[in-house]
This record gives C-alpha cells, sequence and structure tokens, in this order.
C-alpha cells in the first residue's frame, strides 16, 4: 500500500518500548512524527533517534509527539531507548503490518544484493490525522531539524 499526502494516515495499535500499546486513534488532537527506520542500535538509526530526541521539546511546543516505527521487538526497543535516552516512543511492528500499511516496507539494494526492507520514511500527520507531509529515502543528517520546520507551519 503507498499513502499521499493529504490521506488520512492509517492507523495503528502496537506495542511500545514497554508494556503497553499506542495508537494513532489515542493521539488525536496532537501532530504526530511517525519515522520509520530500520533497526535499533544501527549507526544512522542511532543518530536519527538522538536528533529526535535533542529536538523533542522544541516539537512539543508545536503540539507536536515523536513515534519511531520499526521491526524491532518491544524488548530491544527497551535498550535501544535506555542507552540511547530516548524521550519518545517506539513501535514494535513485529509482522510487519504498519510497514506495509505505511508503503515502507520494500525491495532494497546493497552492496550487489537485493532485500526486503524498511526503507527510512517520516510521515508528519496533523492532529485529525492527516497526512501533510512525507520524506521518503531519508538522509539522515538535519532531518529532524527540516521536520521540526515543517511542524512549526501546521
Amino acid at each position: 500500500m503507498t499513502v499521499n499526502i493529504g490521506d488520512e494516515a492509517p492507523d495503528f495499535d502496537l506495542p511500545t518500548y514497554s508494556d503497553t500499546r499506542l495508537s494513532l486513534r489515542s493521539l488525536r488532537g496532537k501532530n504526530v512524527v511517525l519515522y520509520f527506520y530500520p533497526k535499533d542500535m544501527t549507526p544512522g538509526c542511532t543518530t536519527e533517534a538522538r536528533d529526535f530526541r535533542d529536538l523533542a521539546d522544541a516539537f512539543a511546543k508545536t503540539n507536536t509527539l515523536i513515534v519511531g516505527a520499526s521491526k524491532d521487538s518491544p524488548e530491544r526497543h527497551v535498550k535501544f531507548k535506555a542507552k540511547h535516552n530516548l524521550n519518545f516512543d517506539l513501535l514494535a511492528d513485529e509482522d510487519g503490518s504498519l510497514c506495509e500499511a505505511y508503503g515502507v516496507w520494500q525491495l532494497k539494494k546493497f552492496m550487489g544484493r537485493e532485500f526486503m526492507g524498511i526503507v527510512r520514511t517520516t510521515f508528519l500527520i496533523d492532529s485529525s490525522g492527516v497526512i501533510r507531509e512525507i520524506w521518503p529515502k531519508v538522509k539522515v543528517k538535519a532531518h529532524a531539524e527540516v521536520v521540526l520546520e515543517a511542524a512549526k507551519a501546521l
């Protein structure tokens, strides 16, 4: 499935890094940065998470919450969150249903090899659940700042 700017964001109800679940529906009234990343504890994913962490207060001033999503388990998210002092929720999309719903589970190529994986993508969802911005194939450097500027415009 593919989603586009102006579409209603597909809902989710998934476990987080703790023994709790999080749904998009429960976040209505807040803007949401939903960012998909390949794997906890890897260099690019760690940098991206830290950048969002460091700007979390600035995002909060724009009524915007940050939510990360990968196919890692809740237990792995607990370690990732603790190691890097992350101050936002991480969704455990172990079966890939969220990745499929947002169209980020795609064929990737690396060093002459082809495989299915998460394409690093960020969605900015407004307080009524509509997708307002999409950043596909994200390059991590300065990405969180770009997303923050877009959140300020909502």
